[in-house]
């Protein structure tokens, strides 16, 4: 495989298992070191398995696999010193920082009024804040180390429009947006690119919780997360991981302050 990534280093949220996996494998395959960060415990209100310090174990042995380097640390993103410290551990000890992936994140579903309150904070404080924490740690790293790098954000099609039973989720998805956008025209000046990912469901334990689909079929509305033009119902996360990895390299050298829609074609109907 290319090694497009050669001597560079990435820092990925959520890298225990899903999309945060797959890019910390496919970016390690390209020659990348890995920073990778999981909080590797459940959280409340969400009714999915969370990651275990295994899953986040087995992302290590994969990417030593590939004979690359992993600092990993079980660290919640809503708690800034604690990520802090995660980044500049692994940044001391791997040199550099060159790609971000902001892909830490969680989902529930109810309709917008009958939400908890424990449901719409956690969702907000898990995708908005502890994305924000993300982009907080690296960008002075980033600026500092003068050689420019490329932070990639997970959104989602709940990014660009309302989705039924997601209010909250859909909310904290533009709200994530809204900022890779800010930080892009923050950041260009410095020669660091910003982008956003955009997926549909993904194949993953958040994106086919087991749940979700009993609810399906009481309410028909909700039928529409899933109403693909493409005949694929999910996306995989090796595919979000191999757009990631164009993005961020220097075939992506054009690209900041925008989206790569990944849908299966659900934005054209």
């Amino acid at each position: 495989m290319t090694q497009r990534f050669e001597g560079k280093v990435a820092f990925i949220t959520g890298a225990a298992r899903g999309q945060g996996r797959a890019e910390a494998v496919r970016l390690a395959e390209e020659g990348a070191d890995i920073i990778g960060v999981d909080i590797c415990e459940p959280l409340p209100t969400v009714t999915y398995p969370g990651a275990s310090a295994d899953d986040l174990a087995e992302t290590e042995r994969l990417v030593r696999a590939l004979g690359r380097r992993i600092v990993a640390s079980q660290v919640d993103t809503r708690d800034m010193d604690a990520l802090q410290a995660a980044v500049d551990r692994g940044v001391a000890e791997l040199g550099r920082l060159d790609v971000v992936c902001a892909n830490a994140g969680i989902c529930t579903y109810g309709k917008l009024w009958e939400l908890t309150e424990e449901q719409f904070r956690t969702v907000i404080d898990v995708n908005v804040v502890g994305t924000w924490h993300t982009l907080k740690a690296v960008a002075p790293i980033m600026i500092r180390q003068g050689t420019g790098g490329c932070i990639i954000v997970t959104s989602s099609i709940g990014g660009i429009r309302g989705v039924p039973w997601l209010g909250h989720y859909v909310a904290s998805k533009h709200a994530i947006s809204g900022m890779a956008k800010t930080l892009a025209n923050e950041l260009g000046e410095y020669d660091i690119r910003v982008m956003i990912i955009v997926p549909n469901a993904v194949n993953t334990e958040m994106g086919t919780d087991p749940t979700l689909f009993p609810r399906v079929e009481a309410e028909p509305m909700l039928g529409a997360i899933f109403a693909n033009v493409l005949p694929a119902t999910l996306t995989e996360p090796e595919t979000v991981a191999a757009a990631v990895a164009f993005i961020a390299s220097d075939d992506g050298k054009n690209m900041t302050g925008s989206e790569v829609v990944m849908d299966l074609g659900k934005l054209a109907r």
